[in-house]
């Protein structure tokens, strides 16, 4: 565990324990272009993402509602998305 960590990481964990998630800025997710666009009053310093890099699923719980928001156009999934109706859900 590092200081990274999600607090939640044990509840996280019983949806999918592939999944590591860890809060991020923006600068460090390197989120996809079209996210990005349309989020320029949006703080890329500040941490305002939970998610998993890897497997590219994000916490909405712990992520900024206009990153949230800006993600769902993209090959990210929420993570009760990925849980039950993506590539999660054959984990469960």
């Amino acid at each position: 565990m590092t200081a990274r960590t999600c607090p939640d990481w044990p509840q996280l964990m019983e949806l999918d324990p592939g999944l590591q998630f860890k809060h991020y800025t923006l600068a460090q997710a390197k989120l996809p272009a079209e996210a990005l666009i349309s989020l320029p009053q949006v703080s890329f310093d500040a941490e305002i993402i939970c998610c998993d890099l890897e497997h590219h699923v994000f916490n909405r719980a712990h992520t900024d509602p206009q990153v949230a928001n800006a993600l769902g156009s993209t090959h990210w999934y929420e993570l009760h998305e990925w849980a039950t109706s993506g590539p999660g859900a054959s984990a469960a």
